[in-house]
């Protein structure tokens, strides 16, 4: 099958690349800039390349040189020059030229238009007429609207989002509020608001078509009552859509599909990672910028880019922006800005939740994350370093620091960096921290050393960190040794009880756990050390034995324990819903308490411990009487080997009662 070269950049251009390449036919698309390329990303699997060919000496090179027997003119009614180097090139290289032309606009000849034969005709309508302009013919022959009189004062162009055309815009005097940048086709609605907002008086335009929202631009000047000069289309000689499309299914012999006028292409949306701060985007990153028509992002992200004359959104919240996209279709190509990398702890995840695929093109560009930035500085690798945020949330920053030898967080400001070095210093951790502070800012600095030292620095409001643990403790946190404790006289779980109670819960590592009747905390302590992300709620009524659970939390390193001093179900009125309850001591209330466990969460999953068998009966009338769903009930015995001289001897240790429930 032959291959097809086309000439795009056109809406007609990317409809027939795409409809070709899904019938087999080999396609190779050129476009004149990289933002084509970069809307041609949308279609997969098709060869394109960037520039001009090199005039029409370059194009017959090009086709002779790849055997290109079918070449395609998708170009704009307007590129006559290019269209014209088209067409000698392929008569020069034998080509078969299919020139596809678009229909003029219903309104391109009403009887309030203004038509003149070229934008240099509309200049000299001009110059003798007073009030602003508001010209959208493009960066290309912006120069000619210097020979007006006070022009800085009185026009504003609207051109293309790249940086080819700004560079040439403000080459002739066209910036700040003189220029708006965006990617067409424009809405009646985002037109109206432009020419409103530079007070035109006169509007310059070509008549793109239908496809290129030309109707929507006269319906916008007639709300705003402004008048429109068209500059008129050139003699074409292409055919329509549909019949270009016919007339190269019969050169490549294929049959005739279902083909009707190509539809404007759905709006773009670009959830894209601007980096550390400002100069850190990657090269892909800052293309998609560069070719957008709004940005959006707090005031942060939007003062890291180059806004280069372009509206802006100043907002985070998804719900917000997609709000805002929803109710403003003109604009065709948004850039939302997200610190750091769309991955990691990003706002882009609400975000690709909340936008409609149906109705938006969606695509992601990462960002270079604080994490890979703060390890290149330190020289280290962060492959092997677990990742979490301190930054607007709690982190069990001690617990996760025992266990990995590498923790990088995310913190805020000063507050956050000290928080977190006198927690480390009071739970006694031996680690060094690394703070970074405004990566990509003039302030940005790199602190090292104990927390008490970090703690002798200020710091700005962006910090992240690195705690290296040389000796993290990764054993199974299940079954400590009963005399690894500090013990009173407080009653104390044993650990083959323990271990076979912790695991009946299945906890996970973010559950929030009642211990009701902690005792000395043993079996708090192991909840607290499985759940390192989540929460433990230790009630005890006795203070000589909350007193004991304090001073083992800070033993066993578990900041995400906390002691709820009194009686059970009243002391827990004021605690967060569970998903998981340890019941090792009722004082007689077990069926209040469990009563108060599913009104806080129906579903929490329960382990009652009972010694004696009245405890038992009182757990099976609590089970029978509020409904709950008994998995197992399980009874321990449990004897541990005693020396006596040269022989061991069994000590059995009271039978124990597991009852595992849940509430439905």
């Amino acid at each position: 099958m032959k291959d097809v070269f086309i000439f795009s950049g056109t809406t007609e251009g990317r409809s027939l690349a795409s409809y070709l390449h899904g019938r087999g036919v080999p396609v190779h698309v050129r476009v004149a800039t990289e933002y084509g390329a970069e809307v041609m990303e949308a279609y997969p699997g098709i060869d394109v390349g960037v520039g001009s060919c090199g005039g029409a000496e370059g194009i017959a090179r090009m086709i002779s040189e790849n055997g290109y027997g079918i070449v395609v003119d998708a170009t704009h009614p307007y590129a006559t020059r290019i269209s014209q180097h088209i067409r000698e090139g392929c008569e020069s290289a034998g080509a078969t030229l299919v020139r596809i032309g678009r229909s003029e606009s219903s309104m391109a000849h009403d009887s309030d238009l203004v038509e003149v034969g070229s934008v240099e005709e509309a200049v000299e309508y001009l110059s003798d007429k007073e009030g602003r302009i508001l010209s959208t013919t493009g960066s290309n022959e912006v120069d000619l609207y210097t020979r007006l009189d006070g022009y800085r004062d009185r026009v504003v162009a609207r051109v293309l989002s790249t940086p080819q055309s700004v560079e040439r815009c403000a080459e002739f005097g066209f910036s700040g509020p003189n220029l708006i940048c965006g990617q067409g086709p424009f809405s009646e609605e985002a037109t109206y608001a432009a020419l409103k907002d530079c007070g035109a008086k006169y509007m310059v335009t070509k008549d793109s078509g239908d496809l290129g929202g030309f109707n929507d631009k006269i319906r916008a000047a007639r709300r705003a009552g402004v008048t429109v000069i068209v500059v008129r289309r050139p003699s074409d000689e292409g055919i329509p859509y549909p019949e270009a499309v016919s007339m190269l299914e019969d050169l490549l012999g294929l049959e005739h599909g279902d083909v009707s006028e190509p539809v404007a292409p759905r709006r773009s949306v670009a959830l894209v990672g601007i980096g550390v701060g400002k100069g850190c985007m990657t090269v892909r990153a800052s293309r998609v910028v560069d070719g957008a028509d709004i940005l959006i992002g707090a005031p942060r992200m939007l003062e890291a880019v180059e806004v280069a004359g372009r509206p802006t959104l100043n907002e985070y919240k998804a719900s917000e922006i997609v709000s805002f996209l929803d109710a403003n279709p003109g604009y065709s190509s948004a850039v939302v800005l997200l610190s750091g990398d769309v991955g990691f702890y990003s706002g882009a995840k609400k975000l690709l939740e909340a936008l409609d695929r149906e109705r938006y093109d969606v695509r992601v560009e990462c960002g270079i994350s604080s994490l890979v930035y703060l390890a290149s500085r330190m020289e280290t690798s962060w492959q092997d370093a677990h990742l979490v945020s301190a930054h607007g949330r709690e982190a069990n920053l001690v617990g996760l620091s025992r266990i990995h030898g590498k923790l990088f967080t995310l913190l805020s400001g000063e507050e956050t960096v000290h928080d977190m070095c006198r927690d480390l210093i009071e739970y006694d951790m031996d680690v060094r921290v690394t703070v970074g502070q405004d990566f990509g800012y003039p302030t940005e600095k790199l602190v090292s050393g104990k927390p008490s030292e970090i703690l002798e620095h200020s710091f700005g409001n962006l910090c992240v960190a690195m705690i290296e643990n040389p000796c993290p403790d990764r054993r199974y946190p299940v079954s400590i040794p009963d005399e690894e404790f500090t013990r009173g006289d407080a009653p104390m779980t044993k650990s083959e009880v323990r271990a076979l109670s912790v695991a009946k819960l299945k906890l996970t590592d973010d559950s929030i756990v009642y211990d009701v009747g902690a005792g000395t905390g043993s079996v708090s302590i192991e909840m607290a050390l499985c759940a390192v992300n989540g929460k433990v709620y230790a009630i005890e009524r006795e203070d000589v034995a909350a007193d004991l659970i304090e001073v083992n939390k800070r033993r066993f390193k578990t900041p995400n324990l906390e002691v709820v001093r009194g009686l059970a179900p009243a002391a827990m009125a004021d605690l967060p819903a569970p998903t998981h309850a340890f019941i090792g001591g009722s004082s007689g209330n077990l069926k209040d308490i469990v009563r108060c466990l599913l009104e806080k969460n129906p579903d929490v999953r329960m382990v009652i411990n009972s010694v004696t068998l009245e405890t038992m009966a009182e757990t099976s009338e609590v089970i029978s009487e509020l409904g709950l769903i008994e998995e197992e009930i399980t009874n321990i015995n449990v004897s541990r080997a005693r020396k006596l001289g040269r022989y061991h001897l069994m000590a059995a240790q009271n039978p124990v009662y597991i009852a595992v429930v849940r509430g439905r």
